[in-house]
């Protein structure tokens, strides 16, 4: 019998000289290294004995006036009035500071009684399955996941190390998911696919989704996002990849090694998403197309058609960001330029009506000539 699932909260990082934190962030210290910094902050509200980073020139203000124990910056920003870890990628010293401070759940392995696992289920060493968890037949799940309550896997799926499957995540038969992934808070993997025949009377026979879903390792799926699998073939997303809350992914989509994509966005089916794409906020593209490597869309970009790689677009439909840009600020123009041209048009008949009034004139005056 496996023991009772159980989860306990645990601070992760005691407090540590600031010469120590340097050194695991490989930073160059400026200042005291002896300071003692317990926690981390923002840059407006920081105090004594707290870390903040400054990687954004609007904040420079409050860089200017922070009360921060130590602040984490780029090796040529202009100097804070406390002590300094400078770095030449300061946001990813700060992403490993907030893992170094965070605290951390651990949570005891073994299967919660009050949750459903197939007899012939594989669970690897150190998996931790917690209440209300049903797993489906032949499912196999590998050493150090960790299931939080409430989550649905069907059968034939396969889920590799040390991934973390947040409480009511639904993952489909016959999923294929690799290491050190992480599924946010009710993620649907493996959905069926948008995809139906029309009848000759208008009504619409479902087209069955037979297809595979693979998530690579190292993938993060945020909170509330929907993949599809696709009749046929495969939806797959590549290795690195990271796919922020409320995204739709269709049937049959590829999405690219370390492609990011920002919360609302929609990809049709059959869309190739190369390798480094960042798709921001609200960016739909259409299906059947494929965004080249390296591509980023700004916030609300509509995709129509493919992309080359390296592009930067934005719009509907999208154009290149530069073009996207001047037709932007010419957006606010046109009330004022609407004026300008009636005011234009009412002066330009003006002059018409003139210039009919005294070539009238002139002929008037040509045939009295002629009479006389």
């Amino acid at each position: 019998m496996l023991p009772d699932w159980d989860a306990s909260c645990v601070v992760s990082c005691p407090d540590l000289k600031l010469q120590d934190i340097a050194v695991r962030l490989e930073c160059r210290l400026e200042g005291d290294g002896e300071i003692e910094i317990d926690r981390l902050a923002a840059i407006e509200t920081a105090q004594a004995g707290e870390l903040t980073f400054f990687a954004n020139p609007r904040y420079a203000a409050a860089l200017r006036s922070t009360r921060a124990a130590a602040v984490i910056l780029a090796e040529d920003a202009e100097a804070a009035p406390c002590s300094m870890l400078r770095t030449d990628v300061p946001y990813l010293a700060f992403a490993r500071a907030v893992e170094l401070f965070a605290d951390t759940v651990t949570v005891q392995s073994g299967v919660d009684r009050a949750s459903w696992v197939a007899s012939d289920v594989r669970l690897g060493e150190g998996v931790s399955v917690g209440p209300f968890v049903s797993i489906g037949s032949g499912t196999s799940v590998g050493p150090g996941t960790v299931i939080h309550s409430n989550v649905c896997i069907g059968p034939g799926v396969t889920i590799g190390a040390d991934c973390v499957v947040h409480s009511q995540v639904a993952v489909r038969e016959r999923v294929e998911i690799g290491d050190r992934v992480v599924l946010q808070n009710a993620a649907v993997i493996g959905s069926d696919g948008f995809g139906f025949a029309r009848r000759p009377d208008g009504t619409h026979q479902k087209i069955p989704q037979t297809g595979d879903l693979v998530i690579e390792d190292d993938v993060e799926i945020g909170a509330h996002v929907s993949i599809d699998r696709p009749a046929l073939g495969e939806t797959r997303i590549k290795a690195g990849a990271k796919i922020d809350n409320l995204v739709q992914v269709g049937h049959g989509v590829k999405i690219g090694r370390n492609a990011l994509l920002a919360a609302q966005v929609g990809i049709a089916g059959s869309t190739v998403i190369e390798d480094d794409v960042v798709l921001a906020g609200q960016v739909g593209v259409n299906g059947h197309v494929t965004i080249g490597k390296g591509t980023r869309a700004t916030g609300q970009t509509g995709i129509t058609n493919t992309l080359p790689a390296g592009s930067f677009v934005s719009g509907l439909p999208a154009i290149n960001n530069r073009a996207w840009r001047k037709a932007a600020s010419s957006f606010v123009l046109l009330p004022t330029l609407r004026k300008r041209i009636a005011a234009l048009e009412r002066r330009c008949a003006e002059l018409e009506r003139q210039y009919e009034s005294v070539r009238n004139g002139r002929s008037t005056k040509g045939l009295e000539a002629d009479d006389t």
